[in-house]
């Protein structure tokens, strides 16, 4: 089938790219019921897992770790603590940053996480062998390898092209 516009949808890259699309957005409706229970947003589990794994981490070290931005963990780390998740503390050796500090509200929440995400990564992997998952993570690697190489392209372009204009 070709679209007015010329997009062939019966490829076979076309074809992986919707399998892999609607796998991810079941896994996040799924994950997102099963989470919704904790009273937490989906998007900060990661951060409460990580923070109950690694008591008073900086607020800046958790946006380096997790590749944003500050201000995106600010607003994360902010409505965690306002649930009583979190709190923070003025670091001791340097007043200019906050220590993250789990509450047991937080250690609860994270330990009913973690729960639910091995429940979840076991029932998506049922059957697997141990080649399935070294063939998939290898696949997996070079999918992501491809998609860091044409961003490189983009933004190599993308300058030459500012430049241009220049």
């Amino acid at each position: 089938m070709e679209s007015k516009v010329g997009r062939r949808y019966d490829t076979e890259e076309c074809r992986l790219v919707e399998k892999y699309v609607r796998t991810t957005k079941l896994h996040r409706k799924v994950l997102e019921q099963e989470l919704s229970s904790t009273g937490v947003y989906r998007s900060q589990h990661q951060l409460l897992m990580f923070v109950a794994d690694h008591p008073e981490v900086s607020q800046k070290e958790l946006a380096r770790l997790h590749g944003v931005s500050t201000a995106t963990i600010a607003v994360s780390l902010k409505k965690l603590e306002q649930g009583g998740y979190i709190e923070r503390k003025v670091d001791v050796r340097d007043n200019r940053y906050n220590q993250i500090c789990i509450t047991q509200k937080g250690m609860a929440a994270a330990e009913k996480s973690v729960t639910i995400f091995e429940k979840l990564e076991r029932s998506m992997f049922q059957g697997f062998s141990r080649e399935d998952f070294e063939r998939m993570g290898e696949l997996l690697d070079r999918i992501y390898r491809n998609l860091e190489d044409y961003e490189s392209g983009w933004e190599r372009n993308f300058r030459g092209q500012e430049g241009e204009d220049a």
